[in-house]
């Protein structure tokens, strides 16, 4: 049979390629013959094919030896031999000198027998026979991507496949360490979409081990930008759902809020009134839960703004007291409807009463701050009258808002004097004297 040559060069700089295309349909051919006629000469079958692979292999017509690799699997899938299916994936690719596309052609051809028309989730299977023999092809084929950078994202595809062949067999660990392996973030085959889902995959199997450091890792490696993009909005508030997962265990009320918020302005949301409500609910009450600062105070303003708070009387309510520079009485107007709210209850009942000891508390720094505003001092009785509290409660709040910073207070106990305004200096008050006397002069000339 004669065999056309082509590539040689003088110096020897391009390898040789030999054109072994007529062979190949020929012992394509007699292999699938073969088999026709038994599944028992499935080794023969291969053995045959074996020996092209390596002509063509050697010889680089990288066609031919595509189509005997492909061919090779397909006979293996054919007798139904899944051991020889995976012997015979892990050996071609494993071949010395192989060409990257047999390689690729490999894998590509065997990854649908694994995996769905979606490219990440297992094909269903009736028995525990079909389920073995399924995740053994998926480690094969993960073992062969391993370290290829023309396969990661046939890596990446797989590895989430079989994370979730371990979430079905109820190992959430193993799910999660399988798949924090792989950086996809790093990947420049998968598309922005791919990527977000595959780092929201990462974030929900991580938190689901209760592994709340890794994912707060994980989750910083989310391109806000890309979750924001029109079309990804699915995939925002799946972010931010699972951030509230995250910074729930964190008992951060204020980036819980902020959480919520961001859900609430995504347009999908915005259509749902069911959706919206809930959300704009959580952002409320969780900014009510929120430490004092001017970040939370600028966010209740523009949720004050906000034309659907009109809508929710127990919501819209509860931003005025807060904005408003007055004394709260406690318990408020809507307390029992507030805290009927999913925002308290999700967590358990122990978050649930930390997050009601926390509204209490949250109040009282309200008062207190009020009290600071228009008191330079007051008796400590007197102001536990004015607030509800018990003396010893109130000196322990003002003194934990002194601590942190959020309040300036000195009390007199033999007294029972609590002074909100430092005492100023001779020097300081001869300051101020001058200070509003030139500005006097000075509307006087104007």
């Amino acid at each position: 049979m004669s065999e056309g040559r082509s590539g040689a060069a003088s110096g020897g700089q391009l390898e040789e390629r030999v054109d072994l295309s007529a062979e190949t349909d020929a012992k394509i051919s007699q292999a699938e013959s073969l088999i026709g006629a038994s599944h028992d000469n499935l080794r023969e079958a291969l053995a045959l094919l074996a020996a092209l692979e390596k002509r063509c292999r050697v010889g680089n017509d990288a066609l031919s030896l595509v189509r005997v690799c492909e061919t090779s699997l397909q006979l293996c899938r054919d007798c139904g031999d899944d051991e020889a299916l995976v012997a015979t994936l892990k050996n071609l690719s494993t071949r010395r000198s192989q060409k990257t596309k047999a390689v690729s052609a490999l894998v590509q051809k065997a990854m649908p027998w694994v995996m769905d028309g979606d490219g990440f989730s297992p094909i269903a299977v009736a028995n525990d026979e079909e389920k073995a023999a399924r995740e053994r092809l998926v480690v094969a084929l993960r073992d062969i991507t391993d370290g290829k950078i023309f396969l990661e994202a046939e890596r990446a595809r797989l590895t989430r496949a079989l994370a979730t062949i371990k979430e079905e067999d109820g190992d959430m660990a193993a799910a999660a360490d399988v798949l924090q392996d792989v950086h996809v973030e790093t990947y420049g085959s998968l598309s922005k979409r791919e990527k977000v889902e595959f780092i929201l995959e990462q974030m929900r199997l991580t938190l689901g081990k209760k592994d709340y450091v890794r994912a707060a890792i994980v989750a910083g490696k989310i391109n806000k930008k890309a979750i924001n993009e029109e079309g990804m909005e699915d995939h925002k508030v799946k972010y931010f759902t699972l951030m509230t997962e995250y910074h729930r265990h964190e008992k951060d009320a204020f980036e819980l809020a902020k959480d919520y918020h961001s859900i609430y302005s995504t347009s999908t949301v915005q259509a749902d009134e069911a959706q919206w409500r809930e959300a704009l609910q959580s952002t409320v009450i969780y900014l009510a839960l929120s430490q004092y600062s001017n970040e939370q105070q600028d966010m209740l303003n523009r949720v004050n703004l906000d034309t659907n708070l009109e809508k929710i009387e127990s919501c819209k309510s509860t931003v005025k007291l807060l904005l408003t520079k007055e004394i709260i009485n406690y318990p408020l107007q809507y307390q029992a409807e507030l805290e009927a709210m999913s925002a308290f209850s999700i967590g358990g009942p122990d978050l649930e009463a930390h997050w009601k000891k926390t509204f209490h508390t949250r109040i009282v720094q309200h008062n207190v701050r009020i009290a600071a505003l228009y008191y330079r001092r007051i008796h400590g009785k007197r102001l536990a009258q004015l607030l509800g509290l018990e003396t010893a409660a109130l000196e322990a709040e003002i003194s934990s808002m002194v601590s942190d910073g959020s309040v300036y207070a000195k009390i007199d106990r033999p007294n029972d004097i609590i002074r909100f305004a430092a005492q100023k200096s001779p020097e300081a008050i001869l300051s101020d004297w001058a200070s509003d006397i030139s500005s006097l002069l000075h509307l006087v000339e104007s």
